[in-house]
């Protein structure tokens, strides 16, 4: 198994797509959602949705849609 960088979104829609990848069978990480969160620059730095590279291809179609 290796993680490939499916996109990089907010921290909002991160979650969202991470809920709706998972609801369709396909296990997906978030990288650097607690990054910078001390200086306050946490909203500005995009978080990583990471998917086995297996599944990339299904997750490419569940964000198209999502």
């Amino acid at each position: 198994m290796a993680l490939v960088e499916l996109g990089r979104y907010d921290r909002n829609l991160a979650n969202i797509l991470i809920g709706r990848l998972e609801s369709e069978g396909i296990d997906a990480l978030a990288f650097d959602g607690g990054a910078s969160i001390a200086d306050g620059s946490w909203l500005l730095i995009p978080v990583r949705v990471m998917v086995d590279e297996d599944d990339l291809a299904a997750a490419r179609l569940v964000a198209a849609g999502a």
